[in-house]
């Protein structure tokens, strides 16, 4: 029996994966959506010292309890910086990590650090780097409204009745686990990786990431090999939502190492 662990990404809780907990359990699975200190239902919890050793913290305790043996992680959204900090902890206990819709964590650097470094000129980005100034005490990020869901969420394939839930269930953000740089040891790089791609309104696919790796992008070469593999899903970024079924299936397939290779750069001569 294959036992996934589901982690949220901002201003959400374990919530967001009702429909494809459900159908991960009816094909034989199990299960476990998170939901990170100071958010969703354990937003009570949260307060100026919450940072993302918290939230990894949060996470390696869940694998040490767990019976299964290995589990595949997924990290949605600012999920993965967590997800990523536990598997390079408990590497033996991870069988599988999964970047769904998510950025790549690096290193010595936090996601607002990476959103400084990597994201393009833009409202989003300029909007991503104002959360330190819009937080309320100095640490809890108020949840959007909904007109900034609807301006920035990319909502593709969600229904209002869907956003009215978004709505009512988002909770604050806390800060420090978006500031704190990731520390990690290297071994999480013998993890085996699968990267799925929410390819409406989305920024990255299957197509852009050979062209980079064509490109001899040090940050993406480590992709490279046939433990690594990818799919897309033609749908915003919020497809346990919008695409549970197809997201449900990718999971399932990703758990069998199934996906997209990427090719090795052609040689220089």
């Amino acid at each position: 029996m294959t036992t996934f662990v589901l982690v949220s990404g901002g201003y959400t809780g374990g919530w967001i994966w009702r429909d494809v907990a459900a159908g991960l359990r009816a094909a034989g699975a199990e299960a476990h959506p998170v939901t990170l200190t100071g958010t969703g239902e354990r937003r009570h919890l949260g307060g100026p010292g919450t940072d993302l050793e918290t939230h990894i913290e949060d996470l390696t305790q869940l694998l040490d309890h767990l019976d299964a043996p290995e589990v595949v992680l997924v990290g949605y959204c600012y999920g993965i910086y967590p997800a990523v900090g536990a598997a390079d902890r408990r590497p033996g206990r991870v069988a599988r990590l999964v970047y769904l819709d998510s950025p790549m964590p690096q290193d010595g650097r936090s996601m607002l650090d990476q959103v400084r470094e990597q994201m393009p000129e833009g409202a989003t980005r300029e909007r991503v780097l104002s959360l330190r100034e819009r937080a309320e005490d100095g640490w809890r990020i108020p949840a959007p409204t909904p007109r900034e869901w609807r301006e920035w969420g990319n909502l593709a394939g969600v229904t209002p009745r869907a956003l009215d839930r978004i709505v009512r269930l988002a909770s604050p953000q806390p800060l420090g686990p978006l500031d704190q740089k990731l520390r990690l040891t290297g071994a999480v790089a013998d993890v085996p990786v699968t990267g799925v791609f929410c390819t409406e309104g989305g920024s990255m696919d299957i197509a852009t990431l050979e062209g980079l790796v064509a490109s001899g992008l040090p940050l993406v070469q480590g992709l490279v090999g046939p433990g690594t593999g990818f799919f897309e899903i033609a749908t915003g970024h919020w497809p346990m939502i919008s695409a549970p079924g197809e997201l449900t299936d990718v999971l399932l397939k990703s758990a069998e190492g199934e996906g997209h290779r990427l090719a090795a750069p052609a040689a220089r001569a």
